[in-house]
């Protein structure tokens, strides 16, 4: 007799394409299958890019993203959402029309929200106005995660509590702010929770740069949660395999190094 194959959960995955392998799409399928879940990746833009720098940024047609969505959830069951750069107002308002069809069947689908504003060295990964894209996904987003600097452009607060409150507002029900764009040996993660629960969790800071390593966080997120771990468990999880894998990084070219994601669990 035939054996029966396990059913792993899916990731519905939006992000950019990075040609160079480090971020975006390919950083997502690399940390949600190390997690054991398997994601479905629908391309939102096509970069020009390498290990360090964005030179330009194209987004997909919005119509085209549905038609690839509608296809998947057709006839796949979807376990979490993991959402990246937008693209584009229209992309950004396309997913979110995804998720509200999918929770009509899925009250409780986690959504984690990855709000990209530009790389880590300032470039642009979209068309028009960033912040104002990423709104219709605010509303529908179980959990954000932002660096320092993109929770500081998104609700004008340099105070972790403030942003997390005002992007709770806006209808996030969780918020992790990460502190790796701050200074000191130690970097400091801090989780604001829908019932008004707080955690921090202390990581060493390690050398270096990494390219990806947000999108490589989230993504482990969403696969936690697909997996069906509670809030905190899948945000502690992830974050050690994130450091973990920040840990193991590998060069391929100078400037920042490659998570390694495949060996960190």
């Amino acid at each position: 007799m035939a054996a029966i194959a396990s059913c792993r959960p899916t990731v519905l995955v939006f992000a950019g394409l990075d040609p160079s392998g480090g971020a975006g799409i390919a950083a997502d399928v690399l940390a949600i299958a190390a997690q054991g879940a398997h994601a479905l990746p629908i391309v939102t833009a096509l970069t020009v890019q390498d290990n360090d720098r964005v030179f330009e940024v194209r987004a997909v047609d919005a119509a085209l993203l549905l038609r690839q969505a509608q296809a998947l959830t057709a006839r796949m069951a979807i376990a979490a959402v993991k959402i990246g750069i937008p693209g584009s107002a229209a992309n950004a308002a396309a997913i979110a029309q995804v998720i509200v069809q999918l929770r009509r069947e899925q009250p409780g689908l986690p959504v984690v929200l990855d709000p990209v504003l530009t790389s880590g060295h300032g470039d642009v990964l979209g068309t028009g106005d960033a912040v104002l894209a990423l709104a219709p996904l605010l509303a529908v987003a179980t959990v954000i995660v932002p660096n320092e600097p993109e929770a500081n452009r998104l609700t004008g607060s340099v105070d972790a509590a403030g942003q997390a409150a005002t992007l709770q507002s806006r209808g996030c029900v969780n918020v992790l702010v990460t502190g790796g764009h701050g200074e000191g040996s130690s970097i400091i993660n801090r989780w604001f929770g829908a019932a008004g629960e707080q955690q921090q969790w202390h990581w060493p800071r390690l050398p270096g740069e990494f390219h990806g390593s947000g999108c490589t966080l989230a993504a482990a997120i969403s696969a936690r949660l697909a997996l069906r771990q509670t809030m905190p468990e899948a945000l502690a999880a992830a974050q050690a395999y994130c450091h973990t894998a920040l840990a193991q990084a590998y060069a391929v070219a100078p400037g920042q190094l490659m998570p390694q994601r495949l060996n960190s669990l």
